[in-house]
Formats: C-alpha cells, sequence, structure tokens
C-alpha cells in the first residue's frame, strides 16, 4: 500500500510537472499576476517588455496608467513583430513605489534573458536606484514620469525619460505663480521624496530669484493623514500661494485641510497631482487649486481624443496622464528594438544594441509627445503644462503652456 501511495505521489508530480512546462499562459509577474502575451499563444521567439510601476498603494491610479498605457502599445504593435517571427509580452510588475521593491524587481527583470527593455518607473525615488541595475544589466528603460534631475544626470546609458525635469517644470510653476498670479509671500511643503523635495528646491529658488519671499519651507512625510502641524504653520505665516512638492495622496489630504482651517490662498502642486485621485481625496476642496504637469490633455486634439476614447473602450476607464506618455514610451522602445533586430538580421538583438538604438531616437512623432533623446537621455522636445481645477473635476483646465528651456 506505501509503495501503491508513493506512485500515486510521483505521478502527481510528474503530471503537474508536464503541465507546467505546458504552460505558455507568461511567468508570473512581481505583484502575483500574469504576463500578458499579445501573440495569442502563436510560435516565435518571445521578446519581453516589463513595465514597473505602483500598481498597489497610495500612487495605484497613476501606476496602472502606466502599465495600461503601455500595454496597449505593445498589443497595437504585436502583428507587426509577428510577422518578423517575435512573439511579443508584457510583464507588469509592482513596485508598490518602493526604492527597495523596485530595485529586487530590477534584479528579476535583469536575470530574465527574454526581456529587452523597461517602460517605467513612475516615481524617481524608484527610478533612480532601480536604474543602475538595469545599467548592470545593458537594458534600457523609458520613464514616462520620472522627473528628478539626477536620473539622467548620472548619465547612465539605459536611463532615458519622454517627460520634462524639475530643474524646468519647477521654474514654470514659479513664474506662473509669481508673474501670472502675482505671488509675492509663498510658503513650500515638500515629502523628503527625491521627486517632491528637488521639485520643491526648484520651484522656491526660481520664485526666489524671481523677487517673491519664501515664508516657510516645511517637510511632511509620504503615508501621514494629519497635517495640522504644518498647516498651523502656514497659517501663521499668511501666505498669499501654497505650493507642494509631493504626491496626490498627500496632496489632497493638504488642499482639504488647509480649506477646513480657512487658508485660502492659492495652492499648486506638481505633476504628481495630476491625478482623478486628487479629486477623489480632496472633493470640493480641490477647486481653484493648480498643477504643473509634464503630461498633456491629449483629449484637446482630435487624433489625442480619438486615443483616448480607444483607451476608455479598452480599459473600461478614462485615461489618466501617464497613460499616453507610457503609450509612446512603449512606442519608442519597440521601435528600438525593431531597429535593431533589422540591424541583426532578423535575429534576436543583444540588449545593448537595444538600449543603444533607444538613446538614438530622434523626431519620434507619438500621439502626446515628439521625442528625441540628448546625449543623457533626456526629452528636448519636453513640455510643461498649467493646469487649474475650476471644479471639482479630473482633469483641469489648461491655463499656460511652456516649451523645453534652451
Amino acid at each position: 500500500m506505501k509503495r501503491k501511495t508513493l506512485g500515486f505521489v510521483s505521478m502527481a508530480l510528474l503530471m503537474s510537472l508536464v503541465t507546467a512546462c505546458g504552460n505558455s499562459g507568461g511567468n508570473p509577474t512581481a505583484n502575483g499576476s500574469e504576463a500578458a502575451s499579445s501573440s495569442g499563444g502563436a510560435a516565435g521567439t518571445v521578446i519581453k517588455i516589463a513595465t514597473q510601476s505602483p500598481l498597489s498603494g497610495s500612487s495605484s491610479i497613476q501606476g496602472e496608467a502606466i502599465r495600461l498605457g503601455a500595454q496597449m502599445a505593445l498589443e497595437d504593435r504585436a502583428k507587426e513583430f509577428k510577422d518578423l517571427g517575435f512573439s511579443l509580452e508584457l510583464v507588469p510588475y509592482d513596485d508598490q513605489g518602493d526604492a527597495k521593491k523596485g530595485v529586487a524587481n530590477s534584479e528579476m527583470i535583469g536575470a530574465d534573458q527574454a526581456v529587452l527593455g523597461v517602460i517605467g518607473h513612475l516615481n524617481s525615488g524608484v527610478s533612480i536606484p532601480s536604474s543602475v541595475v538595469y545599467e548592470k544589466y545593458n537594458i534600457p528603460m523609458i520613464s514616462p514620469a520620472s522627473t528628478a534631475t539626477e536620473f539622467t544626470d548620472r548619465k547612465l546609458k539605459v536611463a532615458n525619460r519622454v517627460v520634462a525635469r524639475d530643474d524646468f517644470q519647477g521654474p514654470a510653476g514659479a513664474q506662473y505663480a509669481v508673474n501670472e498670479l502675482g505671488a509675492k509671500n509663498i510658503f513650500v511643503i515638500q515629502d523628503k521624496t527625491a521627486y517632491g523635495q528637488g521639485l520643491a528646491e526648484a520651484f522656491r529658488d526660481e520664485a526666489q530669484k524671481l523677487g517673491a519671499t519664501i515664508a516657510g519651507y516645511e517637510a511632511i512625510t509620504v503615508g501621514e493623514k494629519d497635517f495640522n502641524g504644518v498647516l498651523n504653520i502656514a497659517l501663521s505665516k499668511k501666505p498669499d500661494f501654497i505650493f507642494f512638492g509631493g504626491l496626490y495622496a498627500e496632496g489632497g489630504l493638504l488642499v482639504k485641510q488647509a480649506r477646513e482651517k480657512g487658508i485660502t490662498a492659492p495652492f499648486m502642486g506638481g505633476d504628481a497631482l495630476d491625478s482623478s485621485g486628487m479629486v477623489e481625496i480632496a472633493g470640493d476642496s480641490v477647486k481653484d487649486s493648480l498643477y504643473s504637469s509634464v503630461a498633456t490633455d491629449i483629449t484637446k486634439s482630435a487624433e489625442g481624443k480619438k486615443w483616448a476614447d480607444r483607451y476608455k473602450e479598452k480599459f473600461s476607464k478614462n485615461a489618466e496622464g501617464y497613460s499616453v506618455y507610457a503609450y509612446d514610451s512603449m512606442s519608442v522602445m519597440l521601435n528600438a528594438v525593431k531597429s535593431a533586430i533589422d540591424a541583426n538580421g532578423g535575429k534576436l538583438p543583444a540588449r545593448e544594441a537595444v538600449r543603444d538604438a533607444v538613446r538614438a531616437t530622434k523626431d519620434f512623432k507619438g500621439v502626446a509627445t515628439e521625442v528625441s533623446f540628448d546625449d543623457i537621455g533626456d526629452n528636448v522636445y519636453a513640455k510643461v503644462f498649467i493646469y487649474k481645477f475650476e471644479t471639482a473635476a479630473y482633469p483641469g483646465s489648461l491655463v499656460s503652456e511652456v516649451s523645453k528651456q534652451k
């Protein structure tokens, strides 16, 4: 009986191994889901492109937008690559907006030889350390959202972004606040992240150059819910303008609690407030708040509106600001992969070849932006946009557009 039992167990294990080896549904991703294959199981050499963004946690709305935008672009190109003998596969990773998680995921991505590129991250504080890992593995990354100057200033061969830097976005916001709104006594708050602090400092320094007084410069911590302390300080300074460098989860609470305290000064944040989550958290208090963004409202153009409608039909949700920038980032990545394939006689290219083809991108015309990377991976066509929440509805109304400063 014992031998028969062992025999049955052995057979069961053998069958499970056979089933596992025959499963073509993709590898499990870091967040427990399965990789999405665009080939429908068609034969061909698999080329994987990973995404890394927060799919859980307080920034998950923007993180999911990056994943979905990248997925849409990859699926749009599936037949083109199938005709070349390759099967495209998206491998989404949840970095949780956390540097340690992002780096751990990056090591797994690097170990998967089928991965030729990464679209991500959202948070600069995750992009910066993760890019060091990608550099080690020669895996090119294109961020549709990270704005910290340090991300590209280190001159890594793999690090690229399609959006503007904080040393462009911060000053653009300050110029609007001082020159257009007449701000003179400004209170600045930042969240101690690489993104939030860098943006706040860039805004602060430009505002001072323009003659404004910085009434206070205070910090909060990501994840906090009660901002009475910092808002009491702000209240005592009687600012005529408040700027926040940080994420929408804290930004929404800050503006809501500020209004409850009777602080009526205009409130402005950066591109991390470019999310429907800002409205969900702040409610009616969001009205008249402003945000600078590195993302345009694509629904204002006929082509963009058509794309946004297709996105909504596909995913049953409205596009967020970074949805289309992830789409354009994936398009640039796949163009580079195809170029490297062509240069390699139609065969699977090395990661280094894809890396160099990404950096060589010039005058690509996407749905949201044109892309030409300079020698450190910044997009020379990047712009900054200023929006205002005239009502408690996302997105805000575009009130200013600034081309990249030379």
